[in-house]
């Protein structure tokens, strides 16, 4: 399968922007003491189904990586970020961690069990998810999973993230992008804390059948 054409990726401004705040990023919320119990019950029974190989793709310090593999992934880490990558392999030495990128996931066609994206694809443009996708979909086995999770909005609208420029997605919108990518959507949840950007969550099964 032929990779897609992303439009542009600023990996730069990304790496300018979350590098020196590495350290400050894992303290405030780098750690699965951070994260909301819904979320780690949806990311435990997402990753005990799974079949082949998982990847953390924008997997940050690597909390999330550990969490799935403590509930039976075969887990690897991947994120655009060197610090990130090297304070994940610091933190979690028993998993794999290394630099990629979201529209080269750097692995074979069809090679992996599942892909866990839990808000990573936020600072994409509008533009660039679909390919995006389609990377992802290239990657996964017929039958693989995909999970992500990202701030939801009434409309497709940037705003200003704490680190850098991120997206709002309509739920219906992102299950429409991924279904033309080649996945079912099997589920989504929305949450909204006090406090808080609205949450919502989607997942997905590559198209195909399992092998």
């Amino acid at each position: 399968m032929l990779r897609p054409t992303v439009v542009c990726v600023n990996h730069e401004a990304v790496r300018s922007a979350y590098g020196p705040r590495a350290l400050e990023y894992r303290a405030a919320v780098g750690s699965i003491e951070h994260t909301h119990p819904a979320d780690r019950e949806l990311v435990a029974a997402w990753a005990a189904g799974l079949k082949g190989p998982v990847l953390d793709a924008g997997c940050g310090p690597g909390h999330w990586t550990r969490f799935l593999g403590d509930h039976g992934a075969r887990a690897e880490g991947m994120d655009l970020v060197p610090e990130f990558v090297a304070l994940a392999a610091e933190t979690s030495p028993a998993y794999p961690f290394r630099l990629g990128t979201l529209e080269d996931l750097g692995v074979e066609d069809g090679s992996l069990g599942g892909i866990f994206a839990w808000y990573s694809m936020i600072h994409l443009h509008p533009a660039e998810l679909p390919a995006v996708l389609l990377e992802f979909a290239r990657c996964l086995r017929p039958g693989g999973h995909l999970l992500t999770g990202f701030f939801e909005g009434t409309e497709v609208e940037r705003f200003a993230h704490a680190v850098m420029p991120a997206y709002y997605w309509p739920v219906d919108e992102l299950v429409s992008k991924v279904t033309a990518a080649g996945f079912e959507v099997l589920e989504t949840h929305r949450r909204t804390d006090a406090g808080r950007r609205p949450h919502a969550a989607l997942a997905a099964r590559r198209l195909g059948q399992p092998v």
